[in-house]
């Protein structure tokens, strides 16, 4: 239904789809800038630092695409219009991920790509099937651990009615972290998106096996393949988080 509204105004959307994809862009900019007065950041080279945007920024479009309305959830719950989705008889977590579904998010995939693909001409890779394979991977694992970041924070939100921001931080605040080098940051912060809320996992550790290039933290190697299992226990997680919300909700009476 929101596809169909969006499309009956194909110039406007046009219109959106290119400013998201310019609004995305702007934080590109500023890399580029950086790169005008330096030749690397945090040891990293242009390339390099664009692979990092282009894969944290297209797993996050991707996941914003399917589920960045779950930040509406809080609203329902405060004004009791929940219980609308709770008659009917479709998924309510459906019904929630498709309110208002924005395909001018495809602006912002778009533009990752971009950046991906002109990345991955310029890195100083030798490419062998397996490390072609990992790029795919590691942006359909980011993906699915952004979108349980997504999820958690919604199922917060019957509880706390009102922390839509709490979960942009992590959202869009961990993609933007996740867009430069591990290098740059302090080591007790590179650990605590390693192993409280692996965020890591989205592009840093893949990257640095991609690149050849040592862990800050000095972790074993097999580490960075284990992008796969902890997606799949962030969405276990997120899943479990989501059902025990979903029985604490109890409406607001009116």
């Amino acid at each position: 239904m929101w596809i169909r509204s969006t499309l009956a105004y194909r110039t406007s959307f046009a219109l959106m789809a290119v400013g998201n994809f310019a609004a995305s862009g702007l934080d590109f900019v500023v890399i580029m800038l950086m790169f005008s007065q330096t030749d690397v950041l945090g040891g990293f080279s242009l390339p390099e630092v664009a692979f990092l945007y282009g894969t944290s920024s297209f797993s996050l479009g991707l996941a914003d695409l399917a589920l960045g309305s779950m930040d509406r959830l809080g609203a329902r719950v405060r004004d009791g219009t929940m219980d609308i989705l709770l008659l009917r008889p479709v998924p309510v977590f459906a019904q929630v991920a498709a309110d208002r579904f924005a395909l001018r998010r495809l602006g912002r995939i778009g533009q990752a790509a971009l950046v991906l693909g002109w990345s991955l001409t310029r890195l100083e890779v030798d490419w062998t099937a397996g490390r072609v394979l990992l790029v795919p991977v590691t942006a359909v694992c980011g993906a699915v651990i952004f979108a349980a970041v997504f999820t958690t924070g919604a199922a917060f939100q019957f509880w706390a009615q009102d922390a839509a921001e709490v979960q942009n931080s992590f959202t869009y605040g961990g993609n933007a972290m996740l867009q430069y080098p591990p290098t740059v940051f302090a080591k007790d912060l590179v650990r605590g998106v390693t192993f409280i809320i692996p965020l890591a996992f989205v592009n840093w550790l893949p990257a640095l096996r991609l690149m050849g290039r040592p862990d800050p933290l000095g972790l074993p190697g097999w580490v960075d393949f284990l992008g796969p299992a902890v997606a799949a226990l962030m969405a276990a997680g997120a899943g479990l988080a989501w059902r025990c919300g979903l029985r604490a909700y109890r409406s607001t009476g009116s």
